[in-house]
């Protein structure tokens, strides 16, 4: 049984006491109307299951905390399947940059 969810869900709760409250990214955001999509919400969203791999460069983070790694998964178990993965997806990303690279099989 690991402890590593509940270190990260720890971290994640530090983050939210320190009273520091970054808005969410403007891409991320949900844009129902005509003046939330002239301001940007929604704009530039990858959508990753019309990524090839299932990947995207997209960060879902505020920019304050870009890099910030909140999980940490152990070698044991299931939990070194998540690392692997996770590790692999950094490897994608470094790659292939900022570049959103579609679904063969989907159009653009």
């Amino acid at each position: 049984k690991s402890n590593a969810i509940y270190e990260a869900y720890g971290e994640v709760c530090r983050e939210v006491q320190r009273g520091v409250s970054p808005p969410v990214p403007l891409h991320l955001r949900n844009a129902p109307t005509t003046l939330m999509k002239e301001l940007g919400y929604g704009a530039d969203y990858q959508y990753a299951h019309d990524a090839l791999d299932g990947i995207t460069s997209m960060n879902c983070l505020p920019d304050s905390l870009l890099g910030r790694r909140f999980y940490e998964p152990t070698n044991r178990g299931f939990e070194s399947r998540y690392g692997e993965r996770l590790q692999s997806i950094r490897q994608w990303r470094e790659q292939h940059g900022d570049t959103f690279v579609p679904r063969k099989d989907k159009p653009e």
